[in-house]
């Protein structure tokens, strides 16, 4: 996918994301991002793209940016105001100055995703965390797609999906950890609110009986620094005992 083709799936992606099932994928990951944020402690974070989604609403960090990667006026529609517009491949933050990326939707359509996962790995101070949001190619959705490129006529936009699997072994690559994982959205590939409502129970049972095939997934990782090991608080540490002397007279005493 070259930059101009993924520029055009991006806002392609934009427009699909007001439908009802996008508003269903939009629900269930606002839901999921909210819980996992909450939980992250620092000072900067940045949301990259999809700014239909607040990743960062549940965040209790005191600086926090919305950055999109092609420049229209999501704003208008978000009621957020997008920082700044940047390239995903040279990301314009120092290295180690960030604690938390969030990349939704982002990898399947950039043009080079190993390099955008570099570059956050980059900027990401040690121990800080990145959450991945995508489509699932194992899934129903992901099916219908596939079935859509023969026919012409797509469920989700053009795009690159890549496997939850893939995307762990690209972040071991780079020494970054998976914490958490988790899949969503197990109804099948409808296009009304209706019939995405009748098969409401397939969360459900999806959760519970086939959790692998979600439509949609978030990776949670930790960049990883080799030799570092973070110190807990002093009150969590026993204090060593120093060893009692013996007394040079009880030596002898025994000695004789």
């Amino acid at each position: 996918m070259d930059s101009a083709t993924s520029e055009k799936s991006i806002i392609a992606l934009d427009s699909w994301l007001q439908t009802p099932a996008g508003s269903y994928v939009r629900a269930w990951e606002q839901s999921r991002l909210d819980e996992l944020t909450a939980d992250i402690f620092g000072y900067n974070a940045v949301q990259i793209g999809t700014p239909q989604i607040d990743a960062l609403a549940a965040s209790r960090m005191p600086h926090k940016w919305l950055a999109d990667t092609v420049p229209h006026p999501t704003e208008v529609t978000t009621g957020r105001p997008v920082a700044l517009t940047l390239d995903g491949t040279e990301l314009p933050f120092a290295s180690q100055s960030l604690d938390l990326v969030v990349l939704p939707h982002v990898l399947e359509y950039a043009a080079e995703p190993h390099q955008v996962l570099r570059e956050v790995e980059r900027v990401l101070i040690p121990e800080g965390q990145l959450i991945i949001c995508g489509f699932n190619p194992a899934s129903l959705w992901g099916l219908r797609n596939v079935r859509g490129r023969v026919t012409g006529n797509r469920y989700l936009p053009p795009a690159e999906l890549i496997s939850m699997p893939r995307i762990k072994d690209w972040l071991k690559l780079l020494n970054m950890g998976v914490s958490h994982s988790h899949f969503g959205c197990y109804a099948p590939a409808c296009r009304t609110e209706h019939w995405l409502a009748r098969y409401a129970f397939m969360d459900r049972a999806g959760a519970r009986w086939w959790p692998y095939f979600g439509a949609v997934y978030m990776v949670q990782a930790i960049k990883r620094v080799k030799g570092m090991r973070l110190i807990g608080p002093a009150w969590s540490k026993k204090t060593a005992k120093a060893p009692v002397a013996v007394p040079a007279t009880n030596k002898h005493r025994k000695h004789g």
